[in-house]
């Protein structure tokens, strides 16, 4: 008979109900339990479990539904080129979202540790949090639009480009045909006749509106009303329409206003030996010519139609620019998660290594960036999950030309499944195929947490 069985005997029947009771108030403790959990755990098997399950079986079928196809889906899915095309742009998604974000995110978290007003422009970044992601594509697809008068990207490219290379003034003049000028290749125009020092010339435009004039344009005056010198060549550049009617076609009437701003080159060999440009009445001249017969040219640059800015939702640009718009939204999520980090690092680490004579950067490289490692680790592989799952951005700012272009597996899914395709069979494989992209990052995601509890 063992020490325990002895001792049992001697604590007599009282033992068994004390044991029978703890056991009772146990199983009573987990049917509580089991209780408040029922509700979450029968919404998490209906909005989590059951539709992952269906999409898995409904995969396997055909468009309608009714018919069992196995794989097909799955091999029809890598033989689309809009599909691989989505699978492409969700890579880059992948690889330069959150690279970018946790980057700016790392480098506003530490410049934000020395402003005076920190709290505040914390704040600032992280607003757009609350900005719904379609409120969010709506401005953006506002603020890249191709039109300047629109496009608040496109106004102040526009702006700085006439700054340094200016703009035409007539991008809609032309000449009147059989008036004495024809048009080159390049779109420039030329005087039909050689004109000889001591000439003049009236070269006539038309198709520039009245209000569409420059400020400051004056009437015109026939060039030959003016005295040429000898080694001199006089003209003018005119519009050649009188404000309600009347005039005579190829003449400067009293009415008619100068052309002012238009450059005119003299050409003589096929080579521009001199150039000029129009005072506000359109007149020009060129002085110390030579002998000789010379050609006059208004350039192409006189009539190139202004710069239109840059196709930000073109083929080309669309995905950086819906990239552009997410880093907007999730800057500031990443600021204050690796702020939050960076706020809890032993400070004697820093001032230890500021007394030993490292710099800032020195500082930042070698001692800040390793501590902060499994922050930036949780922040990166977050923003992984949720990129993969872009939607509403993508679906938004993209215009339909360029959809295709832009596409992701979110959209491409929704597209295959309801957005024309119909065919929820293969929709279903795609979601099938990005639930199997974005476990191993989950899987990474809480293997880490549990690292960092214990």
């Amino acid at each position: 008979m063992t020490a325990t069985t002895l001792v049992d005997k001697a604590a007599g029947p009282s033992a068994a109900p004390g044991a029978a009771r703890k056991r009772r108030t146990r199983r009573r403790g987990r049917i509580i339990a089991l209780l408040f959990v029922l509700p979450a755990l029968v919404l998490l098997g209906a909005l989590v479990v059951y539709p992952v399950l269906f999409s898995v079986g409904r995969s396997f079928f055909d468009a309608s539904g009714n018919r069992f196809v196995g794989g097909d889906n799955y091999t029809e899915m890598f033989r689309d080129p809009a599909t691989l095309k989505a699978i492409r742009n969700t890579a880059i998604w992948v690889v330069v979202a959150p690279a970018l974000l946790t980057g700016l995110g790392l480098i506003l978290a530490v410049l934000v540790e020395k402003v005076r007003w920190a709290t505040a422009f914390k704040l600032l970044l992280f607003m757009p949090m609350a900005v719904s992601f379609l409120a969010a594509g709506i401005i953006f697809r506002l603020a890249y639009d191709e039109d300047p008068d629109k496009g608040v990207l496109n106004a102040a490219v526009v702006s700085v480009h006439d700054a340094f290379q200016g703009t035409s003034s007539y991008p809609t003049a032309r000449a009147r045909d059989g008036q004495g000028l024809t048009r080159g290749q390049d779109g420039s125009y030329l005087t039909g006749a050689g004109l000889s020092p001591g000439d003049s010339a009236d070269l006539g435009l038309v198709g520039v509106l009245p209000k569409d004039l420059p400020r400051g344009a004056a009437s015109a005056y026939p060039a030959a009303s003016r005295t040429a010198a000898p080694d001199e060549l006089r003209g003018v550049v005119y519009l050649d329409f009188t404000p309600g009617g009347g005039g005579k076609q190829g003449k400067v009437d009293p009415k008619e206003s100068g052309l002012p701003g238009m450059k005119v080159e003299a050409i003589r060999d096929g080579r521009s030996i001199a150039s000029a440009t129009t005072a506000s009445d359109g007149s020009f001249r060129f002085t110390g010519l030579d002998n000789g017969t010379y050609t006059l040219k208004l350039p192409a640059s006189n009539f190139a139609p202004p710069y239109q800015g840059v196709s930000w939702l073109g083929p080309a640009l669309v995905t950086p620019a819906i990239i552009g718009a997410y880093l907007w939204i999730w800057t500031g999520f990443a600021m204050v998660l690796i702020g939050a980090g960076l706020a809890a690092l032993p400070r004697d680490t820093l001032e230890a290594a500021r007394m030993d004579g490292a710099n800032e950067w020195q500082i930042f490289r070698r001692i800040t960036v390793p501590l902060l490692a499994p922050v930036l680790t949780v922040v990166f592989v977050t923003l992984v999950i949720n990129v993969m799952k872009v939607f509403d951005l993508v679906y938004i700012i993209a215009p339909g030309p360029v959809q295709e272009d832009a596409t992701v597996l979110a959209t491409q899914m929704w597209l295959v499944s309801f957005g024309g395709g119909n065919n929820q069979g293969l929709g279903s494989a795609l979601g099938v195929l990005l639930l199997l992209l974005v476990i191993p990052a989950m899987v990474f995601n809480v293997r880490r947490f549990r690292r960092s509890q214990r």
